[in-house]
């Protein structure tokens, strides 16, 4: 799968959704030292991140700042559809069937969150 992650790619970020954009030597502060890496490393990190187009980049000053593409949920909701596409004959019915398992281990107020979210969608869909 294409937006399948590194323990260390999912690392950096994490730290970008946490703390906001960040440069290189930021990300290493907190990331990298943790774990006894080099910047070198965490900055071939996020460039394989920019790649992947996880990550925007911009210039300051003489260094870049790297920001998430997109949201948490965002991503979340990209990885699971890539892993359906990667099953072949994946249909419907089973996917919500291993949702339903998931869901089963929610407390009751992630349960009542999931109701709202779902109403949410139904008014979404019938003012369509």
């Amino acid at each position: 799968m294409k937006g399948r992650l590194g323990e260390l790619e999912r690392s950096v970020l994490e730290h970008l959704w946490e703390a906001g954009p960040s440069d290189a030597k930021a990300v290493d502060g907190r990331v990298g030292r943790a774990r006894s890496i080099t910047l070198h490393t965490i900055q071939s990190t996020l460039e394989r991140l920019h790649r992947k187009r996880l990550v925007t980049r911009s210039k300051r000053g003489r260094a870049w700042v790297y920001a998430p593409a997109l949201t948490r949920s965002q991503w979340l909701a990209r990885s699971i559809q890539e892993l359906i596409d990667a099953v072949p004959g994946t249909r419907a019915d089973a996917v919500l069937s291993a949702f339903v398992d998931v869901a089963a281990r929610a407390s009751g107020e992630q349960l009542e969150e999931l109701e709202r979210r779902i109403r949410e969608r139904r008014r979404q869909e019938g003012e369509t």
